[in-house]
């Protein structure tokens, strides 16, 4: 058997490129990185074709770019691009809520409010964050479109580049956390127009809280 008709192969690409998602989440790769094929094989333990197949897919998703005489780089998005991207994740969301106001189910509903309540238990940051994602991602699903759960997709994964969550910042949590109150209720009322409303304020103020923590990263 060749090495091209290895079965194992595309699973090897699959998981290097969920193991380089990963780590451009955390912080641990970031904008301006180099990604060296010869040095990433020999972290992870993987020969360079599958490392090669992720960083392509990285390309394709926006998150990587190539800069001439140095290679594949984590993007770095400048102020123009991170306000584009909130722009659409604002009108995503919102219309997500807007679906979910009508199609949601009970159970959907109940994950939904469980999640939250999560949340305000919490102050353990990693549970935080982890909850804060199952929200949104609940809810999305709770819309009931499939292309629309694409796209928001896309733009959650191209945000991965700028690091830690805002969620991170002090006060942030508990804000969202009302700001998901609103949302639920709602949802809860069936009233798509005050789901979409409460989105947007809620992905608006996430916003918000991004650049502030852009702005303190670059005084520091």
């Amino acid at each position: 058997m060749s090495r091209t008709d290895d079965p194992g192969r595309p699973q090897q690409g699959a998981d290097a490129y969920r193991t380089l998602i990963a780590e451009i989440d955390s912080g641990a790769l970031k904008p301006g990185d180099r990604l060296v094929e010869t040095e990433l094989a020999a972290r992870l333990g993987r020969s360079r074709t599958p490392i090669r197949e992720a960083i392509r897919q990285l390309e394709a998703d926006g998150m990587v770019t190539h800069v001439p005489r140095i290679g594949a780089v984590i993007r770095t998005l400048d102020y123009s691009e991170i306000t584009e991207l909130y722009e659409m994740r604002t009108v995503l969301e919102g219309t997500a809520a807007r679906f979910a106001a009508r199609a949601a189910s009970e159970i959907d509903l109940g994950e939904i409010r469980s999640i939250n309540e999560e949340m305000r238990a919490s102050t353990d940051i990693g549970v935080l964050l982890t909850a804060n994602r199952q929200f949104h991602a609940v809810l999305l699903n709770a819309a009931r479109n499939r292309f629309l759960v694409r796209s928001v997709e896309a733009i959650q994964k191209t945000l991965l580049i700028l690091g830690p969550s805002t969620m991170e910042e002090a006060g942030r949590a508990s804000t969202a956390i009302e700001e998901h109150d609103r949302i639920i209720a709602a949802l809860e009322a069936r009233d798509p127009a005050a789901a979409e409303a409460a989105m947007r304020v809620h992905i608006q103020n996430a916003q918000r809280a991004r650049l502030r923590q852009i702005r303190l990263e670059d005084v520091a």
